[in-house]
């Protein structure tokens, strides 16, 4: 099985995985039903002060990026959400869903880089 990403406001490409959003925000205009989350692990998105920092200047993501992996390493909700992550995935895939537009520069991408090096000890 394996780690997905998928944005929150596209139309669901696999809704028989795990489904876990990722974001410390709600995503506008999503309600709780039409989401199909199993999960919304909302400690293990970037701390707000983070977030804002960042705010999605693609220039900043490689320092976002560092900055994001050292509030991982240090959080006590990090330990909790990789053995989860790590029993689900054994069965099924994991899909961890985002709400930001850029595809390619935003905190899922860098979790699940994260993700994938803790399950490859």
């Amino acid at each position: 099985m394996q780690i997905k990403l998928e944005r929150i406001y596209t139309k669901p490409i696999d809704e028989t995985g795990y489904r876990v959003l990722v974001d410390r925000l709600w995503p506008r205009g999503i309600s709780k039903v039409n989401a199909k989350l199993a999960w919304w692990a909302k400690e293990i998105g970037p701390s707000t002060e983070l977030r804002k920092w960042f705010g999605h200047d693609s220039e900043k993501f490689t320092e976002f990026a560092e900055k994001y992996r050292l509030e991982l390493n240090q959080a006590d909700f990090t330990t909790e959400f990789l053995e989860k992550i790590q029993t689900e995935v054994r069965t099924q895939d994991v899909i961890f869903l985002y709400g930001a537009k850029d595809e390619t520069h935003n905190q899922a991408v860098i979790l699940k880089q994260y993700v994938e090096a803790y399950l490859k000890k």
